[in-house]
């Protein structure tokens, strides 16, 4: 397994449960040297206790060296990063010095499975490349992941689907006696071409990513009509062909999958001379939605903020995990410092990640009531269990004044009326 970041070490660490010998092998000596030491890089529920279980039991290993890990393998996964460049697309470099690397190691029988999230075509030009490299034709399968950070380690080994894009049916065979054990309640295994596994990957998150902006953007729209969103969805959701999924109103969606998967498939509609106008309304309603929380700020205090002090409850862009990236919290921590406001902030997880990029700039609470103390305003950004049954007697005893703004819906308007808080989330309504 090429690459010890979240893909690649879930997934290393799922096979080697499922009593495989792994051997997960990166260029960062001092992530590795921690993985021996059983430090986990990454926040994910339930991973900690497998690494450390597989790693003493002898079926994980860590290493850096290529020649420790690449000779031997009857299947190389590469699951490094491939993030987004300037122009939206994905920036290949690492996945191709990964087959550089691996080219004169492998085996003759070996398979290499891009695990990676790559644009169409991607697996076919590793196959000229390595068969550039090596001289002989080398087996080399997509293998795209739908892991949800917060429930990856579930996602892996209950999953919906596995899918895997090969070229030859002994290759498919494989793979598919890899995944059996995570297979054995009917979930189907779903072999197809290269091309289309690739695209499966974007269209999944790309739909996904899609219906978030849609229930968005009808939020906003049910405030300005009257209308309450929760109604709206419950109305809509009983329908099959809709469903529930993904249609929770909120400040947007962040990490590092729906942004950069949006903007690459984007571009790869662009490469075939396509302009995917969806996909840009998408991107486009997203990148909006990260401000309705401030401007709802400034509805409330007004334009200049300096001497106002606000509450920021959650910072990683979705619960269960301590990833910041793209976050919505972030777009309105940086509009807050801005206007001159002082940001008090707390995350279970995510704050040292944060405190990397602001440092003493905002103001970190230790428990979730030290964001919220002698605040002028209070901002929910990430829906956290622990968020969503506070003290409310003591919260409202606690701030300067008793005004939430919740970016995740998390309570009933007219019974925070009672208790005495004006409060508004995203689409919400008195009329129900």
């Amino acid at each position: 397994m090429i690459g010890t970041g979240y893909v690649g070490l879930v997934t290393g660490t799922c096979f080697a449960e499922s009593g495989n010998q792994v051997t997960c092998l990166d260029i960062d000596e001092e992530k590795v040297a921690g993985l021996n030491d059983g430090v986990i890089p990454i926040y994910e529920p339930g991973l900690t206790e497998l690494v450390k279980r597989n790693h003493a039991a002898g079926r994980l290993k860590f290493t850096t060296h290529p020649d420790g890990a690449i000779p031997d393998a009857k299947c190389v996964f590469i699951g490094v990063g491939t993030p987004q460049g300037d122009d939206g697309r994905a920036n290949l470099s690492a996945l191709f010095g990964c087959v550089e690397t691996i080219a004169s190691r492998i085996k003759e029988d070996a398979i290499v499975v891009i695990k990676s999230t790559v644009p169409v075509g991607t697996n076919r030009k590793v196959a000229a490349k390595l068969k550039e490299l090596t001289g002989r034709d080398v087996d080399v399968a997509s293998n795209p992941e739908f892991l949800k950070e917060g429930a990856a380690v579930d996602d892996f080994t209950k999953p919906d689907r596995v899918v895997v894009g090969t070229v030859r049916d002994e290759v498919t065979e494989v793979l598919h006696e890899l995944y059996r054990p995570f297979l054995r309640t009917e979930r189907p295994f779903l072999s197809m071409g290269w091309e289309s596994a690739e695209m499966t990957k974007y269209v999944a998150n790309c739909l996904l990513a899609t219906k978030i902006s849609f229930i968005n953007e009808m939020a906003n729209l049910c405030e300005r009509v009257g209308a309450d969103v929760n109604s709206v969805r419950r109305g809509i959701g009983h329908d099959q062909r809709i469903g529930f999924s993904f249609l929770f109103p909120g400040v947007g969606y962040g990490g590092s999958c729906f942004p950069k998967d949006v903007r690459a498939l984007m571009a790869v509609a662009e490469d075939t001379g396509m302009t995917s106008r969806i996909l840009a309304a998408v991107d486009e309603v997203n990148d909006a939605q990260k401000t309705v929380l401030f401007e709802k700020v400034k509805a409330q205090l007004g334009e200049k903020l300096s001497g106002k002090t606000i509450g920021v409850w959650g910072l990683a862009f979705k619960p269960r995990t301590d990833d910041i990236r793209e976050a919505p919290a972030l777009v309105l921590i940086d509009s807050l410092l801005k206007a001159g406001a002082t940001v008090q902030v707390h995350d279970p997880v995510a704050e040292a990640n944060v405190k990397a990029i602001y440092g003493d700039k905002l103001i970190y609470g230790e428990h979730h009531y030290d964001a919220a103390r002698d605040a002028d305003l209070l901002c929910i950004c990430t829906e956290w269990n622990e968020f969503r049954n506070p003290d409310f007697d003591y919260l409202k005893h606690a701030m300067a004044a008793p005004v939430i703004l919740d970016g995740r819906n998390l309570f009933d308007p007219a019974e925070m009326a009672e208790r005495g808080f004006t409060y508004e989330g995203i689409g919400l309504s008195a009329n129900g």
